[in-house]
């Protein structure tokens, strides 16, 4: 196939794809099609499969492409040739998240997130006042807000009050401000695929703060216990 033949099988899951991104993750060695004598690129049922896999991992897990190609490379190595894997494996690296950036889509209702979390409407109301949670389009929230307002509630049955959790989100909001600093004069850059580099470079760089800030937090209780 062409690079605009895969481009329009892979909308159909992937709307926001483009051939930039798809020459961005060529260049980054994620798929390697053959080149045709004229030097257009070829691309082969496996390669298409190889990109779903890249794509899926990145929109579903939130992982960065070092980690995607640590996989690929641990399947390719099993078969002893390239692969087309169907599925995601987990993933175990230095920069993999320390929680999963699991993915955002779903549309969660306000009743269906109470039903599911076991909190009661006031509960939800005051995250919300917090700043902690919100809601997308239409008043929905997604399942990332299921998860945190699980977490929230956790908490809450150590006595930690909703006023008390605002010190995580001070402290997120800081880390999204140092990545954003570094991540965005690339995006702004007028290079071919530099959103791309942006999108990858947010991907590891909050990866890593996310294992940063789980160790420092353990490092921190382990003083107060002893």
């Amino acid at each position: 196939m062409s690079i605009g033949a895969v481009l329009n099988v892979l909308r159909e899951d992937f709307p926001d794809v483009t051939i930039s991104k798809i020459r961005f993750l060529e260049s980054e060695g994620l798929v390697t099609p053959e080149r045709a004598p004229s030097g257009y690129r070829r691309f082969s049922d496996a390669d298409v499969q190889r990109l779903r896999f890249v794509l899926t991992a990145q929109r579903d897990r939130y992982l960065p492409l070092k980690v995607i190609r640590e996989q690929l490379d641990d399947m390719d190595a099993q078969t002893g040739e390239a692969t087309g894997p169907a599925m995601l494996s987990s993933a175990r690296s230095a920069v993999a998240p320390a929680t999963d950036f699991s993915e955002r889509g779903g549309r969660v209702s306000r009743e269906v997130l109470i039903e599911r979390t076991g909190v009661d409407a006031a509960f939800i109301t005051e995250l919300m006042r917090n700043s902690l949670l919100s809601s997308g389009p239409g008043g929905f929230f997604d399942e990332d807000a299921v998860r945190l307002v699980e977490a929230a509630a956790a908490l809450a049955n150590f006595g930690l009050e909703t006023r008390h959790l605002r010190a995580f989100k001070v402290s997120a909001d800081r880390e999204a401000g140092l990545v954003a600093q570094v991540a965005g004069p690339i995006a702004k850059g007028r290079g071919t695929g530099a959103r791309d580099r942006a999108e990858e470079l947010i991907r590891e760089m909050a990866a890593l703060s996310v294992t940063l800030h789980t160790q420092l937090v353990k490092a921190a209780v382990r003083g107060v216990l002893d």
